[in-house]
């Protein structure tokens, strides 16, 4: 396991962003559409997934990345709870990605079951969408950070934790997204 952040390759060395520590790549463990990458705290229920999605052209960019979290809200299929606390720009001025024309930060709520369970757990979803109509792609880093577990949940905590694996945390996220840089606009066909 990485005890720093690391600068990965993604999606076949066409992106690159430094990731945070204690990170597993889902896709050692099972099958992961080709147009996400998806990484996981090795101890801890967090994740975070990158995907390439259709640009959503002919709404506004805020609305643009509200659509987003309502997409990821039905494919988690989120319960009751769903709400969306802040969309804000992020200024190009931080990002290393100079392809995008403009970056929107959105933070919001879920409550969502895991494996299809009763138990229902409130999850931060802290959203970055970079919008890119040149290629026709919104790209979307998602990082799910459970703020509240069910203890009926598989997420629960089975035993203490040793604190030696301390959860991500938004500093991480931020840190993520400004490193965000493009180096093959090939993927984008």
């Amino acid at each position: 396991m990485e005890a720093t952040a690391i600068q990965r390759p993604l999606f076949g060395g066409a992106f690159s962003a430094l990731l945070p520590p204690l990170i597993q790549d889902v896709s050692d463990l099972r099958e992961i559409p080709d147009n996400q990458e998806v990484f996981a705290h090795a101890h801890t229920d967090q994740s975070i997934i990158v995907e390439l999605l259709e640009y959503q052209g002919g709404m506004a960019d805020p609305d643009a990345a509200r659509y987003h979290f309502e997409d990821v809200a039905t494919s988690n299929d989120a319960q009751g709870k769903v709400e969306i606390i802040s969309v804000e720009p992020l200024p190009l001025a931080q990002l290393s990605l100079s392809s995008c024309c403009s970056a929107w930060a959105l933070t919001g709520h879920q409550l969502v079951s895991k494996f299809n369970e009763q138990a229902q757990n409130t999850v931060t979803i802290h959203m970055a969408l970079f919008r890119m109509p040149q290629y026709s792609t919104d790209l979307l880093v998602t990082f799910n950070h459970p703020v509240a577990i069910d203890p009926a949940s598989s997420s629960a905590p089975s035993g203490s934790s040793d604190g030696s694996s301390p959860p991500w945390t938004q500093e991480d996220f931020h840190r993520l997204l400004c490193s965000f840089r493009l180096h093959d606009p090939g993927i984008f066909g």
